[in-house]
C-alpha cells in the first residue's frame, strides 16, 4: 500500500495539532480510496467496519424510511470526518453516502477507534464536534419542518449549502456541487413540484439562478430575509 504524503493533510482540523511523526503514525493506519460518481462509500444498514476523512470531493449522505421514502440528510465535503458510527457507539451505518463527485477519502478501520482516540486527542475532539454539529443541524431542520413555510425551508437549505460548499462565481455565490432539484426536495421535506414552482418563481426575481443540477445565489441577501419570514413570499405574491 503506497505511502500517504503528509502535506496533503497536514493543515486539516484532525491533523493540525499533531506533530509530523503523530501525523504519519495516523496515516500509516488509513489508506486512501477513490470512489466514482454515484458509487456508495457505505450502504445504511451496513456493518459500521471503517470511519473515514474526505480528502476530496463531494458526497451525499440519503437515509430510506422503512416506509420506502428517501430523505436527503446532508452533503460531506472535504476536510470532514464521516461514518463515524463509533462515536455514536453504533454497530452498523445508520444512512448511506453516495459520491456526488469523483472522490477520494482516507479510510481506516473501526477496530483502531478507540486506540486511535486515544492516542490521538484532537481526532477524539474533531469527531465530538462533527457529531454535535450534525446534531444540532438535524434539531434545526426538524423544527423548519414542524414551524415553517416550505419556502422558507428551500431557503434554508440552500443558505446551509452555500456556507458548506459555496464559491463566488460572476452571478453571485454557487453551491459547488451537483444538486437536483429532487435533493433539495428530499431535504426539505416537499415535492419536486413545490421546489420546482419555488425555484422558478427565484429565478424571475432574481434570487436564483438555476441550471441541470446547478444553483447559484444571485441574492443571498434577499434569500436569507425569506428564511427569516422578514420579507413576503415570492409564491404568494404570484398567486392568482
Amino acid at each position: 500500500m503506497a505511502t500517504i504524503d503528509r502535506s496533503l493533510v497536514a493543515k486539516l482540523e484532525i491533523f493540525a495539532k499533531l506533530t509530523a511523526p503523530e501525523q504519519d503514525e495516523l496515516l500509516r493506519e488509513a489508506r486512501s480510496v477513490r470512489y466514482a460518481k454515484g458509487s456508495a462509500v457505505f450502504d445504511q444498514g451496513a456493518e459500521a467496519d471503517r470511519f473515514f476523512l474526505l480528502l476530496h470531493g463531494h458526497l451525499r449522505v440519503e437515509k430510506t424510511t422503512p416506509q420506502g421514502n428517501q430523505t436527503v440528510v446532508r452533503y460531506v465535503s472535504a476536510g470532514e470526518l464521516f461514518g463515524v458510527a463509533q462515536a455514536m457507539n453504533i454497530a452498523r451505518y445508520p444512512a448511506t453516502a453516495v459520491a456526488v463527485v469523483d472522490s477520494i477519502a482516507l479510510v481506516w478501520p473501526s477496530f483502531s477507534w478507540q486506540r486511535l482516540i486515544a492516542n490521538y486527542p484532537s481526532l477524539a475532539a474533531s469527531a465530538l464536534q462533527t457529531v454535535g454539529s450534525r446534531l444540532q443541524d438535524t434539531q434545526a431542520r426538524v423544527m423548519e419542518i414542524s414551524s415553517e413555510q416550505v419556502e422558507q425551508r428551500v431557503a434554508h437549505a440552500l443558505l446551509r449549502l452555500v456556507k458548506q460548499a459555496g464559491r463566488k462565481v460572476d452571478t453571485g455565490i454557487e453551491i459547488d456541487f451537483p444538486i437536483s432539484r429532487q435533493d433539495i426536495a428530499e431535504m426539505t421535506g416537499t415535492t419536486l413540484h413545490t421546489v420546482s414552482r419555488i425555484l422558478s418563481a427565484w429565478e424571475s426575481d432574481g434570487l436564483v439562478e438555476g441550471g441541470r443540477q446547478r444553483v447559484v445565489l444571485r441574492d443571498a441577501q434577499r434569500l436569507r430575509s425569506l428564511a427569516e419570514g422578514d420579507e413576503p413570499s415570492q409564491i404568494r405574491k404570484r398567486a392568482p
